[in-house]
C-alpha cells in the first residue's frame, strides 16, 4: 500500500517536511559523497553580501545555480559546491556610515579607522541567518559551513599574491588621469562598477557659453582678412555644455579641423560654430559673414570666462606638475582634435583637462594649463560667487553669473544619461587625480580570444554586451581612497620613492627591519599601515600606500582566493583536480560588466587563460506590468511571501520555465499561483489518481506487467517518457532548463489530459486483468522517472514523488531520489511513428472541441459528423487507424478523413483551422443524438453528486428518479449506460428510502429529481 495523497496538498507544509528528512539523514553531503570517484563538476558562487537582506532576484539566480550542479550529481559528477560571502567595499562602509550618521570621509577619520573597520567586520553577517533561512528554505545545496569570505587573511593573502603577479609582468601603475570619481565616497571607481550605475533620462543644463576672441590673435591666424569687419564688434566662440560646474577650469576649446565653420552677424556681436549646427540650433536666419574650416580657427585665443588666479585657484602644466608664476600670462587657445561631433552641441567643445578624460588628453598633447578648482567632495573651492556648494548646485549659479555679463547665449534642460554611484546613488563626477591602475589594455587581445572559448547562454552575450565590454575596455582603476578592503600591497620609500608590491605575510616579514605587525595578525588598515621595512634602494623607510583594493578585484580573485592559493599545498593542484576552471558559473546580465569580467580579466592576467567555462547569464525580474521593482513603486516583493503560500518548487519551476534565462521576466504572487495550478496540481492530480486506484486494488508495481504485448495507450506514453528523458537530458547537458522544463510540462500535459483520461475506464474495472495492470505499471513509470527529472528542478515534490512510490516499495532502494541516477532512455521503447499519430489525433480533438465551442455544443452532445482536413495524404493512415479516439474525443459517430486542400462546405458546419489543417463539425442534431446528449447530461450530475455525498470512488449505488416524459423515456433507453457509467446496481423510477442525498435537476429544459444512495 501507499501513503494516502491529500488531494489538496499544502506544498509549503509538505516541504518543511521534506526539508527535515534531508537534514536529518544529510542527504546533501551523502549526495556529494557518494559520487566522490566520479569526475569533477566545479560550480563557482558568486558571493553576496549578507550585510542586506536577500531579495527576490537572489532567489533566481540561486535556484538556476542549483539546477545544474543536481542534475551533474545524478549523472554520476562529484560537484562538491562551495558558498561565499563578499565583505568589503562600499556595500559595507555605507551601511555602516548611515547607522553611525556620517556623511563623509572626514566623520570616519574623526571616528577612527580602527574602530569603523571593527564595525564593519561585525556588520557584515548582519543579515546571515536570513541569507542561509532563504537558501535551505529554497532547496539551493551549498555548502555555507566552509564558505570563503573575502575579508578573511588567507583569502587577502591570495590576492595580494594575485597582484604580485601582475606587477612582475609591469601590468600594474600608478596613473594622474581622470577617473570616475563618487564625492560622496570620496573615491574612484573603475569602469565595471560605472557601469553599473548608469541612470536614463537624468535632467541637466544644457547652456551655450560665449567665449570672446582676442582680436589680436585674429591677425597671427589670417582669419581677420577673411571675415568681414571682425573687428567692429565682439566676436564670440559659441560652445556647449551639460556641466557648466567644470567651466571655470575651462583652459581650451576644442573644434573638428575637417569641418566647415561660420560666423554669424548676431547684430550686437559676431559669433563662430559649425556651419552644419546651424539648422538643429535654428540659426539659419542669421547672416553668414565668413566661412572656414575649423584648422583655419586652430592657433586662436580667447578670454577666459573665469581667471582661476583671480579666485584664488593655482594654474599649473600638464607637463610636470609644476604651478605656474601669478605673473606669468595665461592663453586659452583653440585647438583640433577629433572627437568634435557634428551630431549635438556647436562643434566646439568646451575643454577642462581636469574633469574629462578626453579632455585630460587633449591636455597633455597640447600641453594645455590645469585647473583645479573642486574638492574631493565635489564642492567648489577658492573664492568664487559660488564657492563652498556641490558642483550640481553650483551649476545654477555659475548660469546666472555667466548671464548676468552677457555670456550666456541659451540656458535650457536636457534629460540624458548620466553616471551614479553604484552603490550611494550620488551623481560622479570626472576628476583627474592618482589612481592605481591594472593595464588590462594590455591583455585585451588574450580576454577576447579567450571569451570564445567560453559557452554562453544565450549565446549572443558572448559577442555582445560581453564582447563590446572587452572591446572596449580601459585600464581597471583598481585603488580606492576608502578604509574596509584589502589594503593595495604596495610599499612606497619615503624617501627615494621606490615603489615594490608584496605578495604574501611571510614575504612581507622577510623584507629588512620589518617591524609593526601585530601579534594577531589582521590584515587591513589601519593596522597593514603601520608595517614599513628598509628600502633595499636607499635604506629609507618603506611605508604601505594608503588605498585599499575595488572589491570586485576581491570578488574575481575567488578562483585562487578561495583555495588560499599557491600557500596551502593542496591548493597547488587546482588546476589538475577539476576546481579550476569552473564549469559553471551563473549571475544576472548586469555581471557581465562586474564579476564576470573581474573573474575573466584577473584569470588571463594570472594564468592567460579563462576561469569558467560555461556561464548563465540571467535577465533581470520585472513586476507583473513588466516594470522594474523598487521600494519608491512598492511592487517589491518579498521572498518569504511566496515562499509561504505557494512553497518553493513553485517559484523554481515558475523561474525555470518563464521565459528563456537571458530574458527578463515578470514576476508576481498571481503568476506563481497559475503555475502551481498549471503544473504542479496537474502533476499531483496524477499522482494522487495512481495512489488512489492502485491501493483500492492493492497493486504492487512490477516490471512483468509490461513485458509480452504492451497496450497501444501504453506504449505511446511510454514512448513519449523515453523521448522525454532524451530531451531533458539534452536541454540540462546544453545549460537550458527552460527548454527541458518546457518539455516536462508538455510530458505531464499529455500525461493528464490524454493517457490518464483515456484510461480511466481501464482503473475502474473491477477485474484485475492484464490491460489494468499494464495501465498501472506504465503510469507508475511514468511517476516514478518524472520524480528523478524533476529532482534537479523541483527537488521536494520530486522526493515526496519517491518516497512513496519507490521507498515504500523497495526499502533497499536510495533513501532519496537526490541520491539516485539521472533516468537513462530505453530508445527501443521510442516509436515516432506512433507518437506522431497520436500527437496528430490530440491535435485534430483540440481543433474539433474548439469548432464545437463555435458552435456551441455542448461536449456531452454527441455530434453527427466530423469531417478532417491534413496537410498531407501520409497523415490520413495513421488518422483512420486512430479514428475511434477521434469519434470517442470528439463525442461523434462518424469521421471523414479529405484530402489536402479540400473545402468544407459551409451549410451545417463549423470549422475550426490551423494552417493546413481544418476540423469541421456537423451541426444537426437528430431526435436520438439529443435523447443520446440527455443521457450523457443526467450521468454527468449523477458523478456530481456522488462527490457531493462523499461517497467513494469504488463505492456501488442505487439511484431513484422522478421524470418528465421525454427524460423518462431517455432513462429507459439509455439505463445500461448510465448504471455502467455511475455504478448504480439499479435506477429506480420513484422516491429513494429515506436518508438518500436527493437535488432537483434540469435537463435541457426538462425538470428532473434525483435520489443516491448507498
Amino acid at each position: 500500500m501507499f501513503k494516502a495523497v491529500n488531494p489538496r496538498q499544502n506544498f509549503p507544509q509538505m516541504e518543511e517536511e521534506i526539508l527535515k528528512i534531508w537534514q536529518d539523514k544529510g542527504i546533501f553531503k551523502k549526495s556529494i559523497e557518494n559520487r566522490r570517484d566520479g569526475k569533477r563538476f566545479t560550480l563557482y558562487e558568486g558571493p553576496p553580501t549578507a550585510n542586506g537582506r536577500p531579495g527576490i532576484h537572489h532567489v533566481l539566480s540561486r535556484v538556476f545555480k542549483d539546477v545544474i550542479p543536481r542534475y551533474k550529481v545524478m549523472k554520476g559528477y562529484y560537484a562538491p559546491r562551495i558558498g561565499g560571502w563578499d565583505t568589503h567595499g562600499l556595500p559595507v562602509e555605507l551601511e555602516v556610515e548611515k547607522e553611525l550618521g556620517f556623511t563623509s570621509k572626514n566623520d570616519i577619520e574623526k571616528y577612527g579607522i580602527a574602530e569603523f573597520n571593527t564595525r564593519c567586520r561585525s556588520s557584515v553577517f548582519k543579515y546571515v541567518s536570513e541569507w542561509n533561512k532563504l537558501t535551505e528554505r529554497i532547496a539551493y545545496w551549498v555548502d555555507l559551513d566552509n564558505a570563503y569570505i573575502t575579508m578573511d587573511n588567507k583569502y587577502i593573502e591570495s590576492g595580494w599574491w594575485a597582484l604580485k603577479q601582475m606587477w612582475d609582468k609591469g601590468l600594474v601603475y600608478q596613473g594622474h588621469r581622470v577617473t570616475p570619481h563618487c564625492p560622496r565616497c570620496g573615491t574612484s571607481l573603475s569602469s565595471h562598477e560605472v557601469a553599473q550605475g548608469y541612470k536614463d533620462n537624468t535632467e541637466d543644463p544644457s547652456v551655450f557659453v560665449k567665449f570672446e576672441i582676442n582680436h589680436e590673435s585674429l591677425a597671427q591666424t589670417g582669419l581677420g582678412q577673411k571675415w568681414v569687419n571682425p573687428s567692429d564688434k565682439p566676436l564670440y566662440l559659441l560652445a556647449w555644455t551639460t556641466t557648466p560646474w567644470t567651466l571655470p577650469a575651462n583652459t581650451a576649446l576644442a573644434v573638428s579641423a575637417t569641418d566647415e565653420y561660420a560666423i554669424l552677424d548676431m547684430a550686437d556681436y559676431y559669433m563662430v560654430l559649425a556651419k552644419p549646427r546651424l539648422s538643429s540650433l535654428k540659426l539659419t536666419e542669421n547672416p553668414i559673414v565668413g566661412e572656414c574650416l575649423g584648422s583655419d580657427l586652430k592657433g586662436l585665443t580667447y578670454k577666459p570666462l573665469f581667471d582661476p588666479r583671480e579666485f584664488g585657484i593655482s594654474v599649473k602644466n600638464m607637463q610636470d606638475n609644476s604651478e605656474i608664476d601669478a605673473l606669468e600670462p595665461l592663453s586659452y587657445p583653440v585647438i583640433t582634435t577629433s572627437y568634435v561631433s557634428m551630431d549635438d552641441g556647436t562643434g566646439i567643445v568646451h575643454t577642462a583637462p581636469a574633469y574629462g578624460e578626453l579632455d585630460y588628453e587633449s591636455g597633455v598633447k597640447y600641453g594645455l594649463k590645469f585647473v583645479h578648482h573642486v574638492d574631493l567632495q565635489g564642492r567648489i573651492t577658492g573664492n568664487y560667487p559660488f564657492a563652498g556648494k556641490f558642483v550640481k548646485e553650483a551649476d545654477k549659479d555659475i548660469s546666472r553669473n555667466l548671464k548676468e555679463r552677457g555670456l550666456m547665449f541659451r540656458n535650457e534642460r536636457m534629460h540624458h544619461t548620466y553616471p551614479f554611484c553604484w552603490r550611494c546613488d550620488s551623481p560622479l563626477i570626472y576628476y583627474a587625480k592618482q589612481s592605481w591602475y591594472i593595464r588590462t589594455t594590455a591583455v585585451r587581445d588574450e580576454l577576447i580570444k579567450g571569451n570564445q572559448q567560453i559557452n554562453w547562454y544565450p549565446e549572443h552575450i558572448k559577442d555582445g554586451r560581453f564582447g563590446d565590454w572587452l572591446e572596449n575596455n580601459i585600464d581597471w582603476a583598481f585603488s580606492r581612497e576608502r578604509y574596509w578592503g584589502t589594503p593595495v600591497p604596495i610599499w612606497r620609500c619615503e624617501k627615494c620613492g621606490q615603489t615594490e608590491c608584496v605578495g604574501g605575510i611571510d614575504e612581507l616579514k622577510a623584507k629588512p627591519n620589518f617591524k609593526g605587525m601585530q601579534e594577531k595578525l589582521d590584515i587591513h588598515r589601519p593596522y597593514a599601515d603601520e608595517w614599513t621595512y628598509d628600502c633595499a634602494k636607499c635604506g629609507g623607510n618603506m611605508k604601505r600606500v594608503t588605498e585599499v583594493m575595488d572589491c570586485w578585484y576581491d570578488s574575481g580573485a575567488m578562483p585562487v582566493a578561495q583555495y588560499h592559493y599557491p600557500f596551502e599545498p593542496e591548493s597547488r593542484t587546482i588546476a589538475s583536480d577539476g576546481r579550476f576552471p569552473a564549469d559553471y558559473i551563473c549571475e544576472a546580465v548586469d555581471q557581465t560588466r562586474g564579476w564576470f569580467y573581474s573573474l575573466h580579466a584577473i584569470s588571463t592576467l594570472i594564468f592567460g587563460r579563462p576561469c569558467y567555462q560555461n556561464v548563465i547569464c540571467l535577465g533581470h525580474i520585472l513586476d507583473e506590468r513588466g516594470e522594474k521593482m523598487s521600494k519608491s513603486k512598492n511592487n517589491v516583493i518579498q521572498p518569504a511571501a511566496v515562499l509561504d503560500k505557494y512553497g518553493a518548487d513553485a517559484v523554481r519551476w515558475y523561474f525555470y520555465t518563464a521565459a528563456p534565462p537571458g530574458n527578463a521576466r515578470r514576476f508576481s504572487e498571481k503568476l506563481v499561483g497559475e503555475v502551481t495550478r498549471q503544473f504542479l496540481l496537474m502533476l499531483w492530480n496524477i499522482y494522487s489518481f495512481f495512489v488512489t486506484y492502485a491501493n483500492i486494488d492493492n497493486f504492487t508495481p512490477s516490471e512483468k506487467y509490461l513485458a509480452g504485448e504492451v497496450p497501444e495507450l501504453d506504449r505511446w506514453i511510454l514512448s513519449e517518457l523515453n523521448q522525454l528523458v532524451l530531451d531533458v537530458d539534452k536541454g540540462l547537458d546544453n545549460y537550458d532548463p527552460t527548454q527541458a522544463g518546457r518539455r516536462i510540462e508538455d510530458f505531464v500535459g499529455y500525461l493528464s489530459n490524454w493517457y490518464v483520461r483515456r484510461s480511466r475506464r481501464r482503473f475502474w474495472k473491477s477485474e484485475n486483468d492484464a490491460d489494468k495492470l499494464s495501465a498501472y505499471q506504465a503510469l507508475y513509470t511514468c511517476l516514478v522517472t518524472l520524480s528523478k527529472l524533476l529532482a534537479p528542478f523541483t527537488p521536494f515534490v520530486a522526493e515526496e514523488l519517491y518516497q512513496n512510490l519507490v521507498l515504500l516499495v523497495d526499502q533497499s532502494a536510495l533513501e532519496s531520489v537526490h541520491l539516485t541516477d539521472f533516468p537513462v532512455a530505453d530508445k527501443a521503447l521510442i516509436d515516432e511513428q506512433l507518437d506522431n499519430e497520436i500527437r496528430l489525433v490530440m491535435k485534430v480533438s483540440s481543433m474539433g472541441r474548439s469548432a464545437r465551442s463555435k458552435a456551441a455544443l455542448k461536449v456531452r452532445q454527441p455530434l453527427a459528423e466530423v469531417r478532417v482536413v491534413l496537410s498531407s495524404p501520409a497523415e490520413r493512415t495513421g488518422l483512420m487507424r486512430l479514428a475511434e479516439q477521434v469519434l470517442e474525443e470528439l463525442n461523434v459517430k462518424a469521421l471523414v478523413a479529405e484530402e489536402p486542400g479540400t473545402a468544407i462546405p459551409q451549410e451545417n458546419y463549423v470549422a475550426s483551422t490551423e494552417g493546413a489543417y481544418t476540423v469541421a463539425v456537423y451541426t444537426g442534431l437528430s431526435p436520438e443524438l439529443l435523447a443520446e446528449g440527455s443521457a450523457r447530461e443526467i450521468v454527468h450530475r449523477l458523478q456530481t453528486m456522488r462527490k457531493s455525498a462523499e461517497f467513494e470512488i469504488a463505492d456501488y449505488i442505487n439511484t431513484h428518479y422522478q421524470a418528465d416524459e421525454y427524460l423518462e423515456s431517455v432513462i429507459r433507453t439509455h439505463a445500461e449506460y448510465i448504471k455502467k457509467e455511475t455504478l448504480s446496481n439499479q435506477i429506480v423510477n420513484g422516491n429513494a428510502p429515506e436518508g438518500a442525498y436527493t437535488e432537483s435537476l434540469d435537463i435541457d429544459g426538462h425538470p428532473l429529481s434525483l435520489w443516491v444512495v448507498r
